[in-house]
């Protein structure tokens, strides 16, 4: 047999093959060091993250917190009175043991337990960079601070677990012991007695205020006046615990002859404590009651519901009247409109028990206050759009909750028409509870502010006469 042309090499055993061998198992180490790597991304990505998870809902626990303060001293009433004629006030709201310092401390650690459920540090202050933790000690008579409060509040956690970065010591050597902190400022601005105050104070001047004129007459507290000529709140505070203006509860009635033309105004008094049942007044009243009469309104608003186009008059009722002008402390803060009768015949409607209705969805179903909590919880009604998105609960804001002007009616007891001036005392913030039959209105007051009877023309334009924001901090 003939041999082939090409014959293979025959495989000897070399150098090479030995090296080869010895690469066996490389693999292991590799994938070993690689695992270095990949643990190290886990504790960039998993770790890292977490904790810029733990620092925004540190933030979160300190913002609640100081908003929570800054609303209590806001309800105490004690930025009604700059002159700090009752300094007990401060103490108890935001002492070192004040309502305010211990509800935002409670807040924030509510907050905080959903991060960690450890118990964080909380500090609580006062003033610029909140370096007093009792506020009296800034309450002087005639201090900023007691117009504008500020109050901070700081959460710090030490012992934020980490998963991955202590095993290479990129954080801390002791693994649980991340430190997590965040500070947050809120401040709280009325101004209601501001005017006593040397350099004085800018008036409030809140946009979609309701058309309804009420006298300076507190219907609970007999005699009583809801806000002093000087700004300040009369009866500050809450009207179950320490018998105050906040958390009142009254009818506002239409100091209007029902059915007659134009609003025909019932004597001169429009405040009847106990109510008066003839003809000439809106039948059955079951409550104390303060008669308003209509203001003037005279260009169209906007977010006014459909149907609810009568007149600029209802508009500013259903809808948000952003041109009206409620100037504090002039004598030319605004106008009454005697040529509106704001109400027909009992049980027959009228502007305001027909604008109301589509301004709170009543027809269908109002929101509802819960009086017996507070701060104050609204439960969702029926007819509000919330409700139509599958919202049930409780809500945080409601077309109930409406502002109306206070005037001065101890220098005009009587009111010429047809369209007389009148003086801006203050605003009060109320919630609907009903619409009645004849078209009063039952009421539960929720804030009051006062801006003086001479503070001047101008105004802040805001959605709120006592607002309160968190602010930069110091």
């Amino acid at each position: 047999m003939l041999s082939p042309l090409i014959r293979r090499a025959r495989k000897t055993r070399t150098a090479n093959n030995d090296a080869r061998s010895n690469e066996r198992g490389v693999t292991i180490a590799l994938v070993a060091l690689s695992m270095v790597g990949i643990i190290g991304m886990a504790a960039l990505s998993i770790d890292v993250g977490s904790l810029y998870q733990a620092k925004a809902e540190a933030q979160r626990a300190a913002d609640a917190g100081a908003l929570t303060a800054a609303r209590l001293i806001s309800i105490s009433g004690a930025t009604g009175d700059p002159n700090n004629t009752t300094a007990s006030s401060w103490a108890a709201t935001c002492g070192t043991s004040g309502t305010a310092t211990l509800a935002a401390k409670a807040v924030a650690q509510t907050q905080w337990n959903f991060v960690s459920g450890v118990v964080a540090t909380i500090t609580v202050g006062y003033g610029p960079g909140g370096a007093a933790s009792d506020c009296s000690s800034l309450a002087t008579p005639g201090s900023a601070f007691s117009v504008n409060p500020t109050v901070t509040v700081s959460v710090q956690n030490p012992k934020v677990p980490t998963f991955f970065a202590h095993v290479f010591g990129l954080f801390n050597s002791n693994w649980n012991a991340t430190s997590v902190s965040a500070t947050a400022t809120a401040e709280v601005y009325n101004p209601s007695g501001s005017a006593l105050l040397a350099n004085g104070m800018v008036p409030v001047q809140p946009r979609c205020v309701k058309p309804w004129v009420i006298p300076n007459i507190d219907p609970q507290h007999a005699g009583n006046t809801f806000v002093s000529t000087a700004g300040a709140i009369t009866n500050p505070g809450i009207f179950g615990s320490n018998n105050g203006v906040i958390d009142e509860t009254f009818t506002i009635a239409a100091d209007c002859v029902p059915g007659a033309t134009g609003c025909q105004v019932v004597g001169t008094s429009m405040y009847d404590n106990p109510p008066i049942y003839n003809s000439t007044k809106l039948p059955a009243i079951d409550q104390p009651d303060v008669e308003y009469v209509p203001a003037l309104v005279q260009n169209p608003s906007s977010a006014v519901p459909n149907g609810a186009t009568a007149d600029d008059y209802q508009e500013a009722i259903a809808g948000c009247d952003q041109t009206t002008v409620y100037a504090c402390g002039t004598a030319l803060g605004a106008q009454v409109d005697l040529t509106e009768n704001p109400v027909n015949p009992a049980g027959a409607g009228g502007d305001t028990p027909a604008g109301v209705a589509y301004l709170t969805n009543s027809t269908v179903g109002a929101d509802t206050l819960l009086p017996a909590t507070y701060p104050f919880q609204i439960t969702v009604g029926a007819g509000n759009p919330l409700a139509g998105q599958g919202v049930t609960g409780l809500i945080t804001a409601s077309n109930s909750i409406v502002t109306i002007p206070i005037y001065d009616n101890s220098t005009l007891p009587t009111l010429t028409p047809p369209q007389p001036q009148i003086t801006i005392l203050g605003f009060l913030q109320v919630f609907i509870n009903t619409v009645n039959a004849d078209g009063s209105l039952n009421v539960t007051v929720m804030n009051v502010s006062g801006c003086s009877n001479a503070a001047g023309t101008q105004g802040v334009n805001g959605s709120s006469p006592v607002p309160i924001r968190l602010i930069t901090p110091p």
